[in-house]
């Protein structure tokens, strides 16, 4: 328990060392919604990198599954919620014009005002949206 806050900081970092790697290489933001939706358009001429960076998050979670199971743990909601759940986060960052990983990691790093709004509103949306869910169970 007492190095928790430095597990929160090492992963931070290797966030945002990923975001500025891939920014420098590649030239391109790490919004998890845009590189997941960009698999799914037909014609898109940077595949490669996308299935690379999708496939080492698939990768990441299963290593932490299998080195340390209790740090995944099960959902606590049935899986008909979580689906229309993830239908509605997946509406919303088209809505936003992004997610919180390419708003808040790379847009308030590079001092974008547009990204400030979008994760205000989404820090907003959530505590509502947790309040709401703490009400009704």
């Amino acid at each position: 328990m007492q190095f928790r806050w430095l597990l929160a900081l090492l992963g931070g970092a290797l966030i945002g060392s990923g975001s500025a790697l891939l920014l420098l290489t590649h030239g391109r933001i790490a919004g998890i919604s845009g590189i997941a939706g960009g698999l799914v358009q037909r014609a898109m001429p940077d595949r490669a990198w996308r299935l690379a960076f999708v496939g080492g998050l698939v990768a990441a979670g299963g290593v932490a599954s299998v080195v340390a199971p209790a740090a995944i743990g099960a959902s606590a909601r049935p899986l008909a919620l979580m689906v229309v759940a993830g239908l509605l986060v997946g509406f919303g960052t088209r809505l936003g014009n992004g997610c919180t990983s390419g708003h808040g990691v790379c847009g308030l790093s590079r001092w974008s005002a547009r990204s400030l709004v979008a994760v205000v509103t989404f820090m907003i949306t959530g505590a509502i949206t947790a309040m709401i869910a703490g009400w009704l169970s």
